[in-house]
């Protein structure tokens, strides 16, 4: 006869049988696809045809593709610029509105309101504000006086700026959010002897909320460059790219060289390029974070 289960063995294969549906998830939605990017990237397979093992010949031609580093110096400027804005407004904003003054739930919400918009929404409605000739933008710029205001999203100089405008417009409530929690998180008492010690607001900025908020902005910074890096739905959208290759960037090319020319080997080892320099990023701020985050 069998022994019966103990009660912690019962217990863990409880804990197990609630954790299997996100395990089955996982495997078959994320790690199982990552792994069979992997391998694809050194094949060449239009999906329909016989797949060619073709060694490191992918990654060989992204050394040499044009369009691929213009999409590259697209992506690190998109991160480089948004970025630092966003993450500078989302601070500001949040010690403007960590006070206990009346109306400030409502500005919270308001500020937090266009992260929760659909992008697409979104994306409408900021190509109807820079419409070059009706858009309220244009036309705010020529009552002040601006004779030849800017093509906005029409314009290969202002096309990429144009969408890192409204990618800060629609990320910055969710850093403020997460700085608000920081701000909270910050004991009276450090303010309080800060002041006995004379120092003004802008001392007790630099000495005690930046650093109490360091952790914070270390986890904010990496999940920023994770995201900017990412970003596609505001370009699909917005600019499909154009005008020339003046918008695109490396996730709208891997989408464009999949699921357009249906070069899958090609779009996998240019995936794998993005995720290798989002690893070395990541890895380089971990690595200076130990300089700079009071934990």
């Amino acid at each position: 006869m069998r022994k019966p289960l103990s009660i912690n063995a019962r217990n863990r294969l409880v804990g197990y049988s609630f954790l299997l549906p996100n395990i089955i998830g996982f495997m078959a939605f994320i790690l199982l696809p990552v792994l069979a990017s992997f391998v694809m990237s050194f094949t060449e397979w239009n999906g329909f045809g016989t797949i060619q093992f073709v060694g490191v010949d992918n990654y060989i031609r992204l050394m040499g593709d044009t369009n691929f580093r213009t999409s590259l110096v697209n992506s690190m400027l998109f991160t480089v610029v948004s970025v630092p804005v966003t993450l500078l407004l989302s601070i500001l904003i949040a010690i403007a509105l960590n006070k206990g003054l009346r109306w400030i739930p409502l500005f919270r919400t308001a500020i937090f309101l266009p992260h929760i918009t659909a992008t697409i929404a979104v994306a409408i409605i900021w190509q109807l504000l820079f419409n070059p000739s009706m858009g309220p933008i244009n036309e705010f710029l020529r009552a002040v006086g601006v004779d030849s205001p800017p093509g906005w999203l029409s314009s290969t100089d202002w096309s990429l700026l144009s969408v890192m405008i409204v990618y800060v417009w629609h990320s910055v409530g969710y850093y403020m959010i997460l700085y608000l929690a920081g701000l909270q998180g910050i004991p009276s008492h450090l303010y309080e002897a800060a002041e006995i010690d004379g120092a003004g607001a802008v001392r007790k900025f630099f000495n005690v909320t930046l650093p109490m908020l360091s952790p914070v902005i270390f986890f904010t910074t990496i999940i920023g460059v994770i995201n900017s890096f990412k970003v596609f739905d505001l370009i699909f959208i917005l600019t499909q790219g154009g005008p020339g290759r003046s918008t695109h960037v490396l996730v709208y090319d891997i989408y464009n060289t999949a699921f357009k020319s249906f070069d899958y080997g090609y779009a996998s080892a240019m995936a794998y390029v993005l995720f290798i320099i989002i690893l070395l990023i990541a890895a380089l701020q971990f690595v200076g974070q130990k300089k700079w985050v009071n934990y």
